[in-house]
């Protein structure tokens, strides 16, 4: 396996940076003070006009849709795009500059794959021109969603129509107003054999009648407006059949084929945000001074800034080991890398943060420093597209198959 970036991918990231250093650093102050001045005038539920500024500029630079699969019209591989999500994920807001935020890149991807014409004229084509933005709706509160066969909520064929009933939570992206769109999963075939069977995919129109964002989930305390993580009921609502994606049925193979991608792109983000809180860390210790002499100089330290950067290369390693499967052998048969790096890229990031927070003593837990949001964040994404205990159970599935065939001689 050869994961020497291109001379192409090597272009990319200098411009990527330079982009960051330019543009997403020096307004990510600004970015918190906007959201924070809205919250003051009674809504923060207003997109901030610093992404809409900076959109144009990276359009124009060529760094836009680099997520977008190159089977599907996209420049670049999984792994040729690691490396650039990486750089995107050192800052929260950073990756919808490029229109390469989650959860649209995730729907996006679902439309071009699954999506019929008419559904990408209206749907996909203006998600790619950055013009509206996406939510899925898959997780229930009133059931362990870690099994998703436990989706309750109904889609039910009504003559030319499906009607939806139910109730969805941690809807990301919903309380975003320029959120058009939902893609929802819900169980449209309950008595079909094959639990797998039983559930379908359709788009639901955000403004369609009968659907009530109920209020927006908090993360450790965190609203993440404008994007937020909703709560939402759906009551009666009526879509066209034609809304349908793919067929009747096949909701679990469309969530397959979303969450692949999904997931390692979040631990590409993972990986950048773990390497800007050891360069934070660092950059503390060195300036900072306790009990004569600098903090850096105490011997603790250096294990643990070893420890983060063996944990940063271990997590990257890993990272590009399954983008390089996914592109040479289909997500499918890349199950496995998926699912560990899924497990692991959290867990590590989760630590250097922590150790991050630590040696900022307490402006590591306030707003003065990007770390005690970058915790939150992080320590949802052990639960998000899969809690770490589902990922490691398919692990050690997948392990104890490769004896399945082989005879085992006791010593």
């Amino acid at each position: 396996m050869d994961f020497a970036y291109t001379e192409k991918v090597q272009k990319l990231q200098a411009q990527v940076s330079a982009f960051m250093d330019q543009h997403i650093h020096p307004n990510e102050a600004r970015f918190f003070a906007e959201i924070e001045d809205n919250r003051r005038k009674g809504n923060a539920w207003v997109p901030a006009r610093v992404i809409e500024e900076l959109k144009p500029l990276a359009r124009e630079q060529g760094l836009w849709n680099l997520w977008r699969p190159k089977d599907h019209g996209g420049a670049l591989t999984n792994l040729e795009y690691a490396p650039l999500c990486e750089i995107m994920g050192g800052v929260g807001f950073a990756p919808e500059v490029f229109n390469c935020s989650a959860p649209d890149t995730g729907n996006m991807e679902v439309l071009l794959r699954y999506g019929a014409p008419e559904q990408q004229k209206q749907w996909l084509t203006p998600l790619l021109a950055g013009e509206i933005r996406s939510a899925f709706l898959m997780t229930e509160p009133a059931v362990a969603s870690s099994d998703a066969t436990n989706i309750e909520c109904r889609i039910e064929r009504q003559g030319n129509e499906f009607v939806i009933n139910g109730r969805k939570w941690w809807s990301s992206g919903a309380g975003d107003p320029r959120c058009k769109i939902y893609i929802l999963m819900g169980k449209s075939d309950p008595a079909n054999p094959d639990k797998h069977k039983q559930q379908s995919m359709i788009l639901v129109p955000a403004d369609a009648p009968g659907v009530k964002v109920v209020r927006a989930l908090s993360v450790f305390g965190y609203d993440d407006a404008p994007h937020g993580h909703m709560d939402v009921e759906l009551k009666d609502v009526r879509v066209p059949a034609s809304n349908l994606l793919l067929g009747e049925g096949r909701g679990f193979e469309i969530a397959q084929g979303r969450l692949g991608p999904g997931r390692i792109h979040h631990c590409m983000r993972i990986v950048g945000q773990a390497e800007r809180a050891l360069e934070l860390m660092c950059k503390r210790l060195k300036s900072r001074v306790a009990f004569g002499k600098p903090v850096a100089e105490q011997s603790i330290w250096h294990e643990r800034i070893a420890e983060a950067r063996i944990g940063i290369d271990t997590a990257r390693l890993l990272t590009l080991k399954a983008a390089y499967m996914m592109d040479t052998v289909g997500n499918k048969a890349a199950r496995a890398e998926i699912a560990m790096i899924k497990v692991l890229a959290p867990n590590v990031a989760q630590q250097i943060i922590d150790w991050a927070i630590q040696a900022h003593g307490g402006g590591g837990v306030c707003q003065d420093f990007p770390l005690a949001w970058m915790y939150a964040w992080n320590r949802t994404l052990r639960l998000a597209d899969g809690p770490d205990e589902v990922h490691r159970n398919q692990i050690g599935k997948l392990e104890l198959r490769k004896y399945d065939h082989r005879r085992v001689t006791a010593g």
